[in-house]
């Protein structure tokens, strides 16, 4: 604690006064800072944002469910419904599912792309890659214009289930 000694001796009591030179300093330091900042942060691009609302995913008949994992042999192991099929099988029945549907309704001149099937993919979370990223370039060669996957929603939200 500092004393003032000095004329006037008789004084006897401490000095109480804050010494705010310290705390001057920094808070000029931060006012430069944060005046240099402010322009930096408030930049923005103009970017025109997608609008998009949550669309439960319903599930059509002909839509194709596949569920792709990984074997305990390392080999992916891909799943049409619950039946296991191999790479050419798969590729196989979907261009036999496709060509059926478009039979179905008629050729392709009475068909839009809303009316043909979709694929939906679920995937193991410790699946490598080269096994969904196969098995939608497999799909997608058999002329399947639409792939998705199905993923499960964060806990707490609020979904429907078709």
């Amino acid at each position: 604690m500092a004393m003032s000694v000095g004329p006037g001796g008789g004084d006897d009591k401490p000095l109480s006064d804050i010494n705010t030179t310290p705390l001057v300093d920094v808070m000029l330091v931060l006012l430069i800072i944060f005046l240099i900042a402010v322009p930096v942060v408030v930049q923005t691009v103009d970017l025109q944002l997608p609008k998009v609302a949550f669309e439960p995913t319903t599930t059509k008949p002909e839509n194709v469910s596949l569920s792709v994992t990984q074997a305990s042999d390392g080999k992916c192991a891909v799943f049409w419904g619950m039946a296991p099929v191999s790479s050419s099988e798969l590729l196989d029945r979907a261009v036999a599912k496709l060509e059926a549907d478009i039979k179905k309704a008629g050729g392709v001149e009475n068909m839009t792309p809303e009316d043909l099937p979709e694929v939906h993919i679920r995937g193991d979370i410790n699946t490598p890659y080269r096994c969904i990223g196969g098995t939608i370039y497999t799909m997608q060669r058999a002329g399947f214009p639409k792939v998705g996957f199905i993923s499960e929603p964060e806990p707490g939200s609020q979904t429907t289930r078709l």
